[in-house]
């Protein structure tokens, strides 16, 4: 009677070739780069976050210039708050097809009732909510880094509590303490009123924060830190941070598309930026009863707000993509060829 040989499982490995003709390419291609080029190399390649970074380039450029900024004077002939004589019946924009071709005009965007030129405000409240879009995400970054850093790596009590707090922010909704501080805010200057929006959007920051500080706690660097003498906030801010800089950059760019958004609803809601500042939502709330007569009043507001929160994902995709070492680029097919030559050679 012939004893069963037991069959033994097949460890072999069987490697797909194009799998590793892709990791081949990819790492020809960052042969002796340092992490930065790395993912500035990788940020490029994203066209989408390229052409949202020089769209968005291009309306910091346009609204910088235009009516200049502070005690710079701009290029355009209107203020934002200058009235002067209506052009077209009811004050329609002047740019379009006249005479037999594409004419500018005075009053590219049109004139309100009262014959502001709307560019010109568009200008102004582009460059406002820009600046509260920028002081909120700064603002609310810095928060939360200090929050998350501080309960993911001293845990325990102080992480309980400081989860707790966040907790109990993240309950009440960012609209309504967005409108009680804007009511409280809203009349003084823009910065001011961005730095108290500030104070209540860095929870979605300080729980991811908290949550990479918790896994690069119990990294090997570390420990080698705290065996070298070093006191806990430069293990947390000399060795930690730098590893968690990659999930922090590309959150503040969602934050502030976010933040942008919740400034033109407070300022829309009336809560907001007020008189004599301007900004996006303000035009939107100031000219909402003109929606069926005049609606070029709306159309230039409009557009910009989803110009810039949309410019604003783009970059934050390509940042993601680019910091996150599992997106991979697939090579073209001509490049997958050379390599299989080269390696059958």
């Amino acid at each position: 009677m012939t004893t069963p040989v037991p069959q033994t499982p097949d460890t072999t490995v069987h490697h797909d070739p194009v799998q590793n003709t892709e990791n081949a390419i990819e790492l020809k291609e960052v042969e002796g780069l340092s992490q930065g080029r790395i993912v500035l190399r990788r940020f490029v390649r994203h066209r989408g976050a390229m052409v949202a970074s020089f769209a968005l380039l291009g309306i910091i450029v346009l609204v910088t210039t235009s009516i200049g900024w502070g005690p710079v004077p701009g290029w355009w002939q209107w203020g934002p708050n200058q009235l002067t004589p209506v052009v077209n019946p009811g004050g329609s924009p002047t740019m379009g097809m006249q005479d037999g071709g594409f004419q500018i005009g005075p009053h590219p965007f049109g004139q309100d009732n009262i014959g502001q030129d709307v560019f010109a405000r568009v200008m102004r409240g582009t460059q406002i909510s820009l600046m509260v879009m920028v002081v909120i995400g700064l603002v609310a970054t810095s928060i939360g880094i200090l929050m998350g850093a501080a309960a993911g790596f001293l845990r325990g009590r102080v992480d309980n509590i400081l989860m707790r707090f966040t907790d109990m922010v993240i309950t009440i909704p960012v609209i309504v303490i967005g409108a009680i501080l804007g009511a409280r805010f809203g009349q003084a200057t823009p910065v001011v009123l961005a730095v108290a929006l500030a104070l209540v959007t860095w929870t979605s920051m300080a729980r991811l924060v908290r949550g990479e500080f918790l896994s690069l706690r119990e990294r090997e660097f570390v420990d080698a830190a705290r065996v070298a003498g070093a006191s806990n906030v430069r293990i947390m801010f000399k060795h930690m941070l730098p590893n968690a800089v990659g999930v922090i950059i590309v959150n503040t760019t969602l934050l502030m598309a976010s933040a942008i958004l919740l400034e033109t609803a407070l300022s829309y809601l009336g809560f907001g930026i007020r008189f004599p500042n301007v900004s996006l939502g303000t035009l939107i709330s100031e000219y909402q009863t003109a929606f069926n007569t005049r609606p070029w009043l709306f159309w230039w507001p409009g557009l910009f707000i989803v110009a810039i929160a949309l410019c604003v994902n783009f970059i934050g995709d390509g940042l993601r993509d680019a910091f996150d070492p599992r997106q991979r680029r697939i090579p073209s097919q001509r490049k997958m060829n050379s390599a299989q030559r080269k390696a059958k050679a």
